[in-house]
């Protein structure tokens, strides 16, 4: 056997590839460590995303990559680095102590958005990243019941501090009005409130905040292209024709305020019997992934109607942490993979895949 060297492994390790940037992963500069002792070899890889879908394959490959050098004790450590999408269009200061804004949306009412925006965010924090959540439909601001939250905001003397649930940073018009007051304000002053929530509230290392729009095309979706830097937009969809067509006239909105759609998520997709175990399409079933791959938009995948889904919301206790092995949770947390995924293409590629003409 030759001696091992830190170049035959660098070299070894050219054949793992990324598979969504179509790069190996010392090309990409992935590759911080590599240690050699005799025939013992340690290497630290530090990926886009903790969410990575394919973390495992790329440390199984790069074991089997420098195994097959001779090396009789391999050690492969995975680590992370979320970059920031660019996007030189979006010419607006960037979020103090965040990275990445992503805006969960829906075309319409009742499609679950807020329920997607929610598990997303938990299945995002438990691979390992830092996220926060804007509870930006301000008429009805429902983000901290789903999280069993109550809370009063504060400042640091500055600025505000976020509330903290499942270690996701939280604000919401719920913590500043009474629960059963309403929301009646204009335009002008949506925006403020908007502003406020982004600039005025102390960030933390954020790699990724969501922020919970209100349903259909709006006030906040033009406040939020015009004051920050957003990487790109979710659009939540039952899959009934109805509920489509709206998601069709939502992608079109941010197309036209120059808002990447990072992908479509189909919720209350199908429902299975507790019972029985039979599955039923009580709305249809693959209509917002017929309709992505129409519109050339990733699909993000299809999230079950679950009654746990329902109770663990109204609990406070949602299904991503109550029950993470249910098909619900497991859906939402694919989900969650494929947003880090798309959004770690556009931190390298500075755009995400184009939305055609609507």
């Amino acid at each position: 056997m030759a001696q091992l060297t830190e170049a035959a492994v660098l070299d070894a390790l050219r054949a793992v590839k990324d598979p969504d940037l179509h790069k190996d992963i010392v090309a990409l500069n992935f590759v911080k460590k590599v240690t050699i002792d005799g025939t013992r070899v340690s290497t630290v890889i530090e990926l886009t995303t903790p969410a990575c879908p394919v973390k495992d394959l790329m440390r199984d490959q790069a074991w089997a990559a420098i195994t097959a050098l001779g090396a009789t004790e391999v050690d492969v450590q995975m680590a992370a680095q979320v970059r920031t999408v660019t996007r030189p269009e979006a010419n607006h200061s960037p979020v103090e102590g965040v990275k990445n804004i992503i805006a969960v949306g829906a075309g319409k009412g009742g499609v679950g958005k807020t329920t997607v925006a929610g598990n997303l965010a938990m299945g995002l924090a438990k691979a390992g990243s830092t996220v926060a959540i804007i509870d930006g439909d301000l008429y009805g601001p429902n983000i901290p019941m789903m999280l069993g939250l109550s809370a009063e905001l504060h400042t640091d003397g500055g600025k505000i501090v976020p509330a903290e649930r499942y270690g996701i940073q939280v604000v919401s018009m719920a913590f500043l009005t009474p629960d059963d007051a309403p929301v009646i304000w204009r335009g002008p002053m949506l925006h403020g409130a908007i502003q406020q929530f982004f600039r005025e509230v102390k960030w933390t290392d954020i790699d990724y905040l969501i922020i919970d729009m209100p349903p259909g095309t709006g006030d906040v979706a033009l406040s939020l292209s015009q004051s920050v830097p957003v990487a790109g937009a979710v659009l939540v969809s039952t899959p009934q024709s109805v509920a489509l067509a709206d998601t069709k006239r939502a992608i079109a909105m941010y197309r036209k305020l120059n808002i990447p759609t990072i992908g479509l998520v189909e919720n209350m997709s199908h429902f299975v019997c507790p019972g029985c175990g039979r599955e039923s399409d009580l709305f249809g079933r693959g209509g917002a992934e017929k309709m992505a791959a129409e519109m050339g938009v990733p699909f993000l995948g299809a999230v079950p109607l679950s009654e746990p889904v329902r109770q663990g919301g109204d609990a406070g206790t949602a299904i991503v942490m109550s029950d993470p092995s249910s098909p619900a949770a497991i859906a939402f947390v694919s989900a969650a993979e494929r947003v880090a995924q798309q959004v770690s293409i556009a931190s390298y590629q500075r755009k995400l895949i184009p939305v055609t003409a609507v």
